[in-house]
């Protein structure tokens, strides 16, 4: 997407679909911890080349770590590598949650100039106690970013990076139907009954559309899931996908089950194969989620010789327990599925 001209951003020219995306780690070289952009740039065109969206300066990408200027070259460093790749046409979903509504609100317009075509936005969970439970609250924040955003803003609904502040189905669903500008909501609630109620909301997508029209038709309300290890059931209650860390391991995977998923709602006879890889996957997706960011760091170094450490003060994973990671059979099950479907063997 071209950037801003005198303050006024273009439309949306890469639409935003239902399907599975990654968030992308933030690579530091070791010593300086300064930002790894050639190892960046690698991994984002390796995971758009396989299908799967990228996510920039989300959780696992250390965004509360990173500079407002290092999101920036972040941003146009993903957009540069992706265009020199010939994959134009694959949004940018950007992180842009900040403490305070009007730091929200000057990052979205400052990472939509530098080249996001979408936003996904947290609330600071600093003052949790006060926010929780506060439903004007809540949606008055949502409310006005998405209003002075340039770019359509997702939702990011994750409890434990923000002070265990928890949407609940009835605020998400009001601000899908009076927020034109926001597009869908991440789920790293990991709630599938949630889930499901915000879905049959929106799942009627002309219906929806028609009684709440988005401001910009290419950016329709997705209900994503933020982890994979329910993409099946999600796709039967007609849900849109899922964001999950581990796409950063096995992109290839996670595109087949999100297909098999979505092809089996017509024809059952596919069920049992999307049954399959989702157990591998959920099984996967639940022993590498609990090494957190520095253990999809060590599988990275591992598979693809790139990876390195976690910005201070989040710790790195130890050898010992990175090896243990790599050898777990949850791992290696799902390493051999990625070298399967990738036709890559080693």
């Amino acid at each position: 997407m071209a950037a801003s001209v005198n303050g006024v951003h273009p439309a949306v020219s890469r639409p935003l679909k239902p399907g599975v995306f990654a968030p992308i780690p933030t690579f530091f070289l070791p010593e300086s911890e300064d930002l790894d952009l050639p190892s960046f740039e690698t991994h984002v065109v390796r995971i758009a080349s396989a299908g799967v969206g990228p996510l920039i300066a989300g959780s696992m990408g250390e965004a509360i770590h990173l500079s407002h200027a290092e999101r920036l070259v972040l941003i146009r460093a993903a957009r540069k590598a992706l265009d020199a790749a010939g994959l134009t046409t694959v949004p940018l979903i950007v992180g842009t949650g900040a403490a305070s509504t009007r730091e929200t609100i000057e990052l979205t317009k400052a990472a939509a100039a530098a080249g996001a075509d979408y936003s996904i936005v947290i609330a600071s969970g600093y003052f949790a106690g006060a926010l929780a439970g506060n439903h004007a609250a809540l949606k008055a924040f949502w409310t006005e970013v998405a209003e002075k955003s340039p770019i359509p803003v997702m939702i990011y609904n994750y409890p434990g990076a923000s002070g265990g502040i928890d949407l609940d189905s009835d605020l998400i669903t009001e601000l899908a139907q009076d927020c034109p500008n926001i597009c869908g909501v991440k789920l790293t609630c990991g709630n599938v009954g949630k889930l499901t109620r915000i879905a049959d909301a929106v799942s009627d997508a002309a219906a929806f559309t028609s009684l709440y029209p988005r401001k910009n038709p290419k950016a329709p309300f997705l209900v994503l899931g933020g982890f994979i290890d329910f993409l099946t059931p999600s796709s039967f209650v007609s849900g849109h996908g899922a964001i999950t860390g581990l796409g950063n391991v096995s992109p290839h995977a996670i595109r087949k089950l999100f297909e098999l998923s979505e092809a089996a709602r017509s024809d059952l006879s596919l069920l049992p194969e999307a049954q399959r890889l989702q157990g591998i996957i959920a099984r996967a997706d639940y022993t590498i989620a609990k090494a957190s960011i520095a253990g999809t760091k060590f599988l990275l170094e591992k598979l693809y010789g790139y990876g390195g450490t976690t910005r201070k003060p989040l710790p790195p994973i130890t050898p010992v327990a990175g090896q243990a990671l790599w050898e777990h059979p949850h791992t290696q099950a799902v390493v051999a599925l990625e070298r399967q479907l990738s036709g890559k063997l080693n």
